[in-house]
C-alpha cells in the first residue's frame, strides 16, 4: 500500500499503517526494517510477510529515516523518534507509547 507516497508492506488495515496486529487509534507509524529498506508497520508484519529475516539498525546509523508517521507522512530519523517516542514532531500526532517496549527489535541503541 502506498501511504503519503511511500510504499508500505505487511497486513495493513488502512492508510495511516495500521495493521492486523496494532491498529489502536495511536498505532500510526511504519518502519524501515534495514535488511531490506521497506517500510512495515510491525516486526511481526515484515516476519509474516518477508522472505528473510530482520535486521536491527546499529547505534551509528541513528541519522537514517526510517520511521513514517501514518499521519501526516513525515519520514523522522532513528534519533528523532528514540529522543520522541510519543509524537510525530511535525504533526504532533500521539504514537502508542508501548512501541517503546519493542524497540530492541528494530534498533540497537
Amino acid at each position: 500500500m502506498i501511504i503519503h507516497g511511500v510504499e508500505v508492506k505487511g497486513k495493513l488495515l488502512d492508510s495511516q499503517t495500521r495493521c492486523q496486529h496494532y491498529h489502536k487509534e495511536v498505532d500510526i507509524v511504519a518502519i524501515k526494517f534495514k535488511c531490506c529498506q521497506t517500510y512495515y508497520p510491525c516486526y511481526t508484519c515484515h516476519h509474516e510477510t518477508a522472505d528473510h529475516p530482520a535486521m536491527t539498525w546499529n547505534e551509528d546509523e541513528c541519522n537514517e529515516k526510517a520511521i513514517l508517521c501514518g499521519n501526516c507522512g513525515e519520514e523522522l530519523t532513528i534519533q528523532e523518534y528514540i529522543h520522541h517516542p510519543l509524537a510525530c514532531l511535525k504533526c504532533e500526532a500521539r504514537f502508542n507509547s508501548g512501541c517503546q517496549h519493542h524497540s530492541h527489535l528494530y534498533f540497537e541503541m
